[in-house]
This record gives structure tokens, C-alpha cells and sequence, in this order.
């Protein structure tokens, strides 16, 4: 049986670029913004 600490060290580490985007504000906003945006459209079309 597989413990917590040999699933965490078998997990993929992220690459650079990854970490550079996940890291990067400018990236963080606007992905930020698409989220609500697509928050606000789903809720006005459940609920408008």
C-alpha cells in the first residue's frame, strides 16, 4: 500500500516554463480575469 510521501515523490515536477508562468503576475491577472468572466457568464445564463 502506497503512502502519502511515496505518491508525493512519484508526482511530475513542474518545468521551468511552467514555474515562470505560475510565477509571473502579468499571466496570474489575466487568467484570473477569464475565471470570473466565465464565472459571470455562466451565472447569467442560469440565472438572467
Amino acid at each position: 500500500m502506497d503512502t502519502t510521501n511515496d505518491r508525493i515523490a512519484a508526482a511530475p515536477l513542474p518545468t521551468q516554463g511552467e514555474l515562470r508562468r505560475r510565477r509571473n503576475p502579468f499571466t496570474q491577472f489575466f487568467r484570473f480575469m477569464r475565471i470570473n468572466l466565465t464565472m459571470f457568464m455562466l451565472a447569467q445564463k442560469k440565472h438572467g
